[in-house]
């Protein structure tokens, strides 16, 4: 071949891609535009599961001390209702009067303060930024942007009562609802799929019972510290930390403000040590509590939970990052209950896998011919069984992996020590 020849000589390279390919990639990406649009639905639907999560143990305990599930609902929501009632009738109206009082004042005590820090040459930018302030008008232009919120809230409300009523129909018929659930998974993954509801319960449940321990922390502190200092509405300010501190990272710091706006007028040294005290709280819930409060419950190793937090809020905001530990657990038991090791984990025991399939061939015989509600629940009952075998087991090896390491410092310490002389 001459060299003209060779120049002629093009190469060509062709790509050619399935017709299921592509079908699978324009899915993939109307599934995720569908997402984008259903945000709000997902919303109030993952909320209305979490509220079930929590009400559905207090209402299964009443109903097996012989209420009727019905009574039991009824009698579960009034007392919420009533207990939310009375946090709002004891919490809004001091904290509201002291939120207006702070706008009267607020002109006034800029000048106190602007007078006590004239002496002070460090004092000039303070001083300057506090005469910057346009705090004449304060209160017009703080009622109008309320009123800008007013929309935002009445919309609130109504995805509220939405989510309310979804989560009472799921508690007056679980059965059915499983049912549904059931009717559309293959009978083969039943067994799965009931673990996994069971675990999502547990789950669901050590997350509420974690922001209990957390708020009443926060509340049990700040009553106690305005308390000891003599502060006004202290009762009101701890339930309003209580609430807002379940909003993660800044929420503590939203409860601090009225903690340290009602001891300013003890003076600047007691504001002052309120303020650190706050911040010593903050620091001992955020390193300390926290990541034990619901890296325990929630199996999640502290650092997930903070990494967790931080994505949930960057993706959703608020409702993203109260969601997030939740999910970020029921994500890590379902790759648990499925059997998907991570790259970095030893895939699961052959007892595990052995004891799956001999539950679904039990449940393969009991559910011959039986409808997908009634199914559910044979189902409930062997993941219950299987669950408890697991751990029973898991108690076994954990014991007899000790043994077996105790035996083994037991035979590093009875070996003859070589001197270093007959080394060489």
């Amino acid at each position: 071949m001459t060299a003209d020849e060779k120049k002629e000589t093009v190469t060509r390279l062709r790509i050619e891609i399935a017709p299921k390919t592509i079908g699978l990639i324009l899915l993939v990406v109307a599934g995720i535009w569908l997402l984008g649009q259903l945000t709000t639905v997902l919303s109030v639907v993952t909320v209305a599961l979490v509220l079930v999560g929590t009400f559905d143990p207090i209402v299964g305990w009443m109903e097996q001390r012989g209420l009727q599930r019905g009574r039991a609902l009824v009698l579960v929501f009034v007392v919420a209702a009533l207990a939310l009632a009375a946090v709002v009738l004891l919490m809004v109206p001091p904290l509201v009067a002291q939120f207006v009082d702070l706008i009267d004042n607020a002109p006034r005590e800029r000048v106190r303060i602007v007078a006590a820090l004239e002496g002070y040459s460090w004092a000039k930018p303070v001083i300057k930024a506090l005469e910057d302030l346009p705090l004449e008008d304060i209160g017009a232009r703080a009622g109008a942007r309320m009123l800008g919120y007013s929309t935002q809230l009445v919309v609130a409300i109504g995805y509220g009562i939405s989510t309310l009523f979804l989560a009472i129909y799921l508690l007056a018929d679980p059965v059915r609802s499983k049912g549904l659930v059931y009717s559309v998974v293959p009978r083969r993954h039943h067994i799965k799929l009931a673990r996994i509801l069971l675990e999502l319960k547990g789950i669901v449940g050590g997350y509420m019972r974690g922001q209990l321990i957390t708020s009443l922390s926060i509340g049990v502190f700040v009553f106690v510290l305005l308390t000891i200092l003599g502060a006004d509405n202290a009762l009101a300010i701890a339930l309003f930390a209580a609430l807002t501190d379940i909003i993660p990272f800044v929420g503590g710091y939203i409860a601090s403000t009225p903690v340290v706006m009602a001891v300013t007028p003890q003076g600047a040294s007691v504001t002052l040590i309120v303020i650190g005290l706050m911040v010593l709280y903050q620091e001992f819930e955020s390193r300390l509590l926290v990541p034990r409060v619901y890296g325990r419950v929630l199996r999640l190793p502290p650092a997930v939970v903070l990494v967790a937090l931080l994505v949930g809020g960057t993706l959703a905001g608020i409702l993203g990052a109260l969601l997030a530990l939740p999910i970020a657990a029921g994500l890590q038991m379902v790759l648990r209950e499925l059997h998907l090791a991570l790259p970095g984990e030893s895939p699961s025991p052959v007892d595990a896998l052995q004891l799956d399939a001999r539950a679904n061939k039990v449940y393969e015989h009991l559910t011959e011919g039986v409808p997908a509600a009634d199914a559910g629940a044979i189902a409930d009952d062997l993941a219950t069984i299987v669950k408890q075998t697991e751990a029973s087991q898991i108690k076994q090896a954990e014991a007899s992996q000790q043994a077996e390491v105790g035996n083994a410092a037991m035979t590093v310490v009875k070996l003859p020590l070589i001197p270093s002389s007959a080394k060489g």
